[in-house]
């Protein structure tokens, strides 16, 4: 999915969103018009409250969720900003760099931003325009709960690092948000106000836990960092394309070396992983979402035989195609 502000789409209003859906193995634009809250807050993962775009998709005692589009680009100077809950928001398209005490961190899809309560922040788009997040809140009380119920270790409730990447560990809970995030929309056929948000709420937070606290911060220079998400925007924009090593490092203006090394230091995986991960991410979506066969969404998504695609799921989630729709679908429910 991509920020409505995606400068190959040109400039939308700011009630509108385009979502790029691959279908018969082209990309079409669906540009569907969303009602948000008539005052977003400046409290988000990205943004100013004038650039910034909040949907409630649900809530419950003692979390929330959202969907939030930015529309800021390098042009537009950072505020700062203060978290009102605990945080984890699941990047869906676009990137920024989040900035926070602990360090700074460049945000790519299928990361996972983490805020604590009361924590300041700023958000920044200084190598290119908009994102679209999924913002899980939880409030203090709630999230302690939560970790003394999973049987996690009490106190473990603090993040002290910004980011999560694209682990394979967190693609089910990533993809089946994605899925009903596209369920959750008034203007889409399948439309689902039903959809299971609690779970999801309740699994992202245990889980991201787990992986939090072992990342560390990422520090190198903007210049550097311009040049990973120059690619990282190039896979969001074609993922089924060819990425090769030798293409990508060509198209950053670095040694092949030294491009792998920064992009796995930005992303948290090399570039094959990233490439992989996103195809299955999409490929998971779409199989929740749409009544297509595996085989064409299998080709859809970037991959060459459905053999491969089967391995390659299987790897990621730990089951089949088949019987992940089978079991994750609202309709197994």
């Amino acid at each position: 999915m991509k920020s409505h502000a995606n400068p190959a789409y040109g400039c939308l209003p700011s009630h509108s969103l385009v979502v790029v859906i691959g279908l018969n193995r082209e990309e079409f634009l669906a540009k569907i018009a969303v009602e948000f809250d008539s005052a977003p807050t400046p409290f988000g993962p990205c943004g100013g409250p004038n650039h910034l775009l909040r949907r409630s998709l649900a809530r419950g005692d003692g979390w929330s969720v959202s969907d939030v589009i930015c529309d800021a680009g390098p042009h537009v100077r950072p505020v700062e900003e203060q978290h009102s809950a605990v945080c984890i928001a699941i990047v869906t398209s676009g990137s920024f760099q989040y900035r926070s005490s602990p360090g700074c961190e460049l945000m790519t899809p299928g990361s996972l931003m983490l805020g604590n309560d009361h924590q300041y922040f700023e958000c920044a788009h200084d190598h290119g325009v908009g994102d679209r997040c999924i913002s899980f809140n939880y409030e203090p009380q709630f999230f302690e709960d939560l970790v003394t119920e999973a049987g996690m270790r009490t106190g473990a409730t603090r993040f002290s690092s910004l980011r999560v990447p694209p682990v394979r560990e967190l693609s089910n809970v990533i993809s089946r948000a994605c899925a009903a995030l596209g369920q959750s929309n008034p203007l889409m056929p399948n439309h689902d106000r039903t959809v299971g948000w609690e779970e999801i709420a309740f699994e992202l937070g245990t889980r991201t836990l787990q992986f939090a606290n072992q990342v560390s911060n990422c520090r190198s220079s903007p210049a550097a960092e311009s040049r990973v998400t120059r690619i990282v925007r190039t896979i969001e924009n074609h993922p089924t394309a060819e990425h090769e090593l030798p293409t990508l490092a060509q198209e950053a203006k670095l040694s092949r070396y030294h491009f792998l090394r920064l992009f796995q230091q930005f992303t948290g995986l090399t570039p094959h992983q990233y490439v992989r991960r996103a195809r299955l991410r999409l490929a998971a979506t779409r199989l929740l979402l749409e009544p297509a066969r595996i085989l064409d969404i299998a080709f859809d998504c970037g991959f060459a035989d459905v053999s491969n695609f089967n391995h390659a799921f299987r790897a990621e989630f730990g089951i089949s195609p088949r019987h992940y729709r089978a079991t994750e679908s609202p309709e197994s429910s």
